[in-house]
């Protein structure tokens, strides 16, 4: 957790419910604090805080998100703990010792054996569970990729591949299933491996765009300025480029990796959440966030740039959508001066919607304000489009969505506009026909996508029919729903016909 930002302490009434805001976080923070804590360490593949101490290992699930979930525990040996996750099953515990040991834990025996690296091979640079077919542990050096298998008799692990290559450091999120490896004198050429359930995919070799800054002088790319954001299905690498101040986005391929374009960023500091398929851009410098649909045709925020601030829960469930600054403010004496902490020093943003307070042991997670996103604008069928797309609170978008509409017809809107609005809902509602999410009904406010489904990387160019397929080109024109809106994980394929208006990909769900 190496991210870091500029901290700024807000006071109560600036930070909480009735100030302006799109995107807040929800009071209480789930919190971690035990005590001999060595630090906090987010296992992504079993959704898991860990805590561990000297001799045990504390585990919060973070998925759902729950304030009040408490902690389990596991022994574990004392040593120095460098990095730490559970295996898929949750029946191994991985802890890295050194640059050159791995130690691995059977939590129902209590039996523990070490993985050592030959000094000679290059040091360990970090590790992560898979369960991809041909191996089930990733080991991840400055000499390349070891792809290692566990067997369950003998209880311990072995290489079953190596994958030579010059690493400097690397990315990886559970989510994706993606590995990027960084190598070069300014660490802008990447490798990259897709290891899923559906087999090993090696990524054609790409740079990332740098601008040069001076003369005789070349800027090198960090970890913390590269991102693997899934959005909508689709897998996208987010790039910071601090010399040119642009993030630049790039979309995944079997045979290619094609830069989608830059977006501005506004601060040295930058950072990255996707809620709910919108990309959040943190620009933590000046302690503002600004929200992107890339679904929709134009690259223009959604809306203006605004702070994160805070909110509590409701204390009372209503089903009107307008709900009142009352309702969820946060009385000043219920909040620390540590939680009323924005863009603290040691804020992680963790994949894909979470905020760990490092030194204050707390975990956020972040949210989208719909109502205040869709009062932010007077254009009634782009807010129209917008909510639609929304799958997390489906219910409140549906009552926004005919709130605005009636807004529409009763302030005598002209024709065009008022046709247009209705265009998007009647496309929306057949667009979910044809997918069956209306027939499957309601069901999207209980679990996102990435919790339970995996996203291969398609091929350019390329042309598949099934009976899941869908027209996107009347997609792009209405902007009404995205290949995301089935809520089961049956196979949802997208063809598109050319790559060069960001068509010609298959987007599948498996």
């Amino acid at each position: 957790m190496s991210a870091k930002a500029s901290s700024s302490q807000l006071s109560v009434s600036s930070s909480g419910s009735g100030g302006l805001s799109h995107v807040y976080i929800q009071h209480p923070p789930l919190r971690c604090n035990v005590p001999g804590s060595r630090g906090l360490f987010y296992d992504d593949g079993n959704k898991l805080l860990l805590s561990p101490t000297s001799d045990q290992v504390f585990s919060w699930k973070a998925v759902p998100f729950d304030p009040h979930v408490s902690p389990t525990s596991d022994s574990i040996s004392e040593g120095p703990i460098l990095s730490i996750r559970y295996s898929l099953d949750a029946k191994i515990i991985a802890i890295q010792r050194s640059s050159l040991e791995i130690q691995f834990f059977h939590r129902e025996t209590g039996q523990n054996f070490c993985h050592k690296c030959k000094p000679e091979s290059d040091s360990i640079l970090g590790f992560f569970w898979t369960d991809c077919p041909q191996c089930d542990f990733v080991l991840v050096k400055t000499s390349g990729l070891d792809l290692l298998a566990y067997d369950a008799d003998s209880k311990s692990i072995h290489v079953v591949e190596t994958k030579k290559l010059n690493v400097s450091w690397y990315v990886y999120t559970h989510e994706s299933r993606l590995v990027l490896l960084a190598s070069g004198m300014q660490c802008k050429t990447f490798n990259g491996f897709q290891l899923s359930s559906a087999g090993i995919v090696r990524l054609p070799k790409f740079e990332m765009v740098m601008a040069k800054s001076e003369a005789n002088s070349k800027p090198v790319l960090a970890d913390e300025d590269v991102f693997i954001a899934t959005i909508y299905g689709r897998i996208y690498c987010l790039q910071i480029d601090r010399v040119a101040m642009l993030l630049h986005s790039y979309r995944f391929y079997r045979d290619a990796v094609v830069q989608q374009g830059s977006l501005p960023i506004y601060s040295n500091k930058v950072a990255v959440s996707v809620v709910d398929n919108v990309l959040l851009i943190h620009q933590v410098g000046a302690k503002v966030i600004i929200l992107y649909d890339i679904f929709a045709d134009s690259r223009s925020p959604i809306s203006a740039p605004l702070p994160l601030l805070f909110r509590g829960f409701a204390r009372s469930n209503t089903s009107s959508s307008r709900s009142t600054a009352k309702d969820i403010e946060i009385p000043e004496a219920n909040i620390s001066d540590s939680e009323a902490i924005i863009y603290g020093d040691d804020w992680t943003f963790l994949v894909p919607d979470l905020i760990c307070d490092v030194s204050n042991k707390f975990l956020w997670k972040i949210h989208l304000d719909l109502e205040a996103i869709s009062a932010s604008s007077s254009e009634a069928p782009s807010v129209l489009d917008f909510l639609q797309r929304r799958k997390l609170e489906a219910s409140k978008a549906k009552q926004l969505c005919l709130a605005i509409t009636r807004n529409v017809i009763l302030e005598r809107r002209p024709v065009s506009t008022v046709a247009k609005a209705i265009d998007v809902l009647l496309m929306s509602y057949s667009l979910s026909l044809k997918t069956g999410s209306y027939l499957k009904g309601t069901k999207t406010e209980k679990i996102s996508h990435s919790a339970g489904t995996q996203i291969s990387i398609p091929q350019s160019g390329a042309s598949h029919q099934s009976s899941a397929t869908v027209d996107n080109e009347s997609m792009n024109r209405s902007g009404n729903l995205s290949t995301s809106d089935s809520e089961d994980n049956d196979p949802i394929q997208l063809t598109k016909s050319n790559l060069d208006s960001e068509q010609g990909e298959i987007i599948r769900w498996c």
